[in-house]
């Protein structure tokens, strides 16, 4: 038995030293990277794939030479980062890495078997395409984890850019102009001048407080288009008079302007609607709750069993809903302000949470429901539709500052980890 065990493991020895011999001659080291390598294999499958890829695309390309050493770059530069997601403790689930496998797919309009398949067309091993696929998922972690914090970008630098949108959309926002004129006889008489102020003021008051802006120029507009309830039809900011022009700029549809002072008298306007500009609106509630959570002592049922008795209470009058919040809610940010939340958007809340606001009236009390917190009732106090333009632009403008001074980081980064790098090539 001993004899054949040793002749099992001197095959077994034989067989291992031959295939590595065979690997050395198939695949070698082209770069020494750290205590990385890459290999000879990895550089040509990178140089079959780029081939491919711009054959697929109709793209020329340089000759395999140049195309060696930007494979090379690229090879050396992810086994860096992925020795740096290593020191990190950064790794990819497989769950994860089904997930991103499936977007992709959907991306493609394609179901997961299509896409396997197409990719087995394209001449790569699924497998192999996993593994690139979760290593560009450890690379884009390690890139985000070390040049988010790279980045600052100051409020001035948004506001700036955000009025440089808003000037070069300017001139495609047309506005549709009313206009009442209180006109002054003689603009050299104090009095005069005076009186129809007062006048302009009265009909913006007026106005302000629900009176029709047409009929109202009928009555009491000089202007020359009072009979047409003092339409001025549309006009860009370049097409209006200048008074007109710095009043008018970002106003709203519906919006009154005035009293504006010029030669002939005093100027009322409306905005009666706004057309080339790209508004967003946001909903957003008012919501005050009361949360039980379940514990040791507390089973789940009981809890929701002394939300229905306090809601009960609340309804009849026992307690108020303020009181209640006070005595038994477990929210610590709310209790103290009987249960009230304050404004904001629902999305902000748990999903259980924004599907009872949504199912709920304002004033309605609801029914006990259970989200990961606990369990609660909340009462929707109001509701509100926010123009939420300005903040939409800030954001776009942060993230355009972000996406361009993000770019800059990670290639200053990427070069400042090669240049800290041991890397040698091997002829």
């Amino acid at each position: 038995m001993r004899q054949v065990l040793a002749i099992v493991c001197a095959i077994s020895v034989s067989f291992t030293s031959f295939v590595a011999s065979a690997q050395e001659v198939l695949d070698k080291v082209a770069v020494v990277v750290n205590d990385g390598v890459v290999l000879d294999s990895e550089i040509e499958q990178m140089i079959r794939q780029v081939k491919l890829n711009a054959q697929t695309q109709g793209l020329r390309l340089p000759d395999d030479e140049v195309l060696r050493e930007q494979a090379i770059d690229r090879l050396v530069l992810r086994e860096l980062q992925l020795q740096m997601a290593q020191r990190m403790g950064i790794e990819v689930s497989d769950a994860q890495l089904q997930m991103t496998i499936e977007s992709i797919a959907a991306e493609e309009g394609m179901g997961l078997e299509a896409f396997r398949q197409t990719i087995l067309n394209s001449g790569m091993d699924w497998e192999t395409y996993l593994e690139s696929v979760r290593r560009e998922m450890v690379t884009g972690e390690v890139q985000r984890n070390a040049v988010r914090r790279r980045v600052y970008i100051s409020p001035q630098e948004i506001s700036n850019l955000t009025e440089m949108m808003a000037e070069m959309t300017q001139n495609e926002v047309e506005y549709r102009l009313s206009q009442i004129l209180i006109g002054i006889t003689d603009s050299n008489n104090p009095e005069q001048v005076q009186r129809s102020r007062r006048l302009a003021e009265e009909v913006l008051t007026r106005l302000r407080d629900g009176a029709d802006f047409a009929e109202t120029a009928l009555t009491s507009s000089s202007g020359s288009r009072a009979l047409e309830g003092g339409d001025l039809g549309w006009m860009n900011i370049n097409a209006m008079p200048t008074l007109f022009a710095e009043a008018v700029r970002d106003k709203r549809k519906g919006e009154l302007i005035g009293p504006i002072k010029s030669g002939i008298g005093f100027h009322i306007l409306k905005v009666s609607d706004v057309r080339g500009i790209e508004t967003v609106e946001i909903e957003e509630v008012k919501v005050r709750h009361i949360l039980i959570t379940p514990s040791i002592i507390l089973s789940d049922n009981r809890a929701k069993e002394m939300l229905t008795e306090i809601r009960t209470q609340i309804l009849n009058g026992e307690i108020s809903f303020k009181e209640a919040a006070l005595e038994y809610s477990a929210d610590p940010g709310s209790a103290g302000q009987g249960g009230e939340l304050g404004w904001s958007e629902p999305n902000v809340y748990a999903e259980a949470f924004q599907q009872a606001i949504a199912r709920s009236d304002i004033g309605e009390i609801s029914m006990p429901f259970r989200s990961e917190f606990g369990w609660h009732i909340l009462e929707v106090q109001e509701r509100r539709t926010q123009d939420a333009t300005e903040r939409s632009n800030q954001n776009r403008a942060y993230q355009l500052i972000y996406s361009r001074k993000y770019q800059e980081e990670l290639e200053n980064w990427q070069q400042e980890i090669r240049d800290q790098a041991y890397i040698e090539r091997v002829d």
